[in-house]
């Protein structure tokens, strides 16, 4: 009897172990769930050298995003006119942690930098200070998709814009609205304005209080190409003065208006910013206008 049983006791031990084994299989950290549809969509690469805040530059490189505390923001601005700028977004890690800045061009869709992707967004609109204390105006929302061009490429940084759709649809004021994409290329000698949250010293880690904002004038290509050589294609501008005004990390995503028009993201420069003759790069957004409209529509 005690040979007969011999299989029957292996049988069952082999059982047990499998439903064992299949109980405690791991679940990896890039599988995608319900509840992070953010994750779903666009391309899976990440940047570590973009001028977000969550990852280190490379020598020589600021990608303009803050995150750790290891970037910097508009050098040598001044505090933007409450609700001067409706259409600009933060995005958040935490109430105090803004790694990126985001443009509103619909109802219900942001545009940032592909390098700001991350598995989840918090997004505040309609706040002027970089406190997280509730201002009158202010509307917060979860990204629900992103999509970041599907030609987005690193460590170039060709390409570089992302769409997030929100939750839900915000409500227009005076405070928070969507912003027009101009279909023209910048020229030469235009007069822009960038804004952001990013640090105010490139050295160290000098924050601002209020939203600020930088009146820059778009270069030549040929100066853009002369200060990054090898490093400029069409879906890049340089924009910039001789006076050490500069965006900076943190400001990644962040609008530059041109004319009362969405002209270009904040994407990357220098480091440290505001350096003679090494202007910021900026997403130039007009080779984009089809392939943002069209995202939208089918999304």
């Amino acid at each position: 009897m005690g040979r007969a049983a011999d299989p029957w006791m292996w049988m069952l031990g082999a059982l047990i172990m499998a439903l064992i084994l299949g109980a405690t299989e791991p679940v990896l950290a890039n599988d995608i769930s319900c509840d992070n549809p953010s994750a779903t969509t666009g391309s899976s690469e990440s940047s570590d050298s973009s001028r977000d805040l969550g990852g280190e530059a490379e020598a020589g490189e600021d990608t303009r995003s803050e995150d750790d505390d290891s970037s910097s923001r508009i050098v040598n601005g001044s505090d933007c006119e409450t609700d001067s700028q409706p259409w600009q977004g933060a995005l958040l890690l935490a109430p105090r942690k803004l790694y990126c800045g985001a443009v509103l061009v619909h109802p219900q869709w942001l545009l940032t930098a592909a390098h700001c992707r991350k598995p989840v967004y918090r997004v505040r609109l309609g706040h002027h200070s970089r406190s997280p204390v509730y201002e009158s105006g202010q509307q917060m929302f979860r990204g629900i998709k992103s999509i970041p061009h599907p030609g987005y490429s690193y460590p170039s940084h060709s390409n570089d814009l992302m769409l997030i759709k929100l939750n839900k649809k915000i409500r227009i004021s005076h405070s928070v609205k969507p912003i027009n994409i101009s279909s023209h290329c910048p020229s030469a000698g235009t007069q822009c304005l960038v804004s952001g949250w990013g640090t105010t010293s490139s050295s160290q880690h000098n924050f601002p209080k209020k939203l600020q904002c930088l009146g820059v004038k778009v270069l030549s290509e040929e100066k853009c190409k002369d200060a990054y050589p090898g490093q400029i294609d069409d879906s890049m501008f340089c924009a910039g003065d001789k006076d050490a005004r500069d965006s900076c990390q943190g400001d990644s995503g962040g609008p530059v208006v041109c004319n009362s028009y969405l002209q270009g993201l904040v994407s990357w420069g220098d480091f440290p910013c505001a350096q003679p003759n090494r202007p910021g790069v900026y997403t130039n957004l007009c080779r984009f206008k089809k392939w943002i409209h069209t995202t939208i529509k089918n999304n």
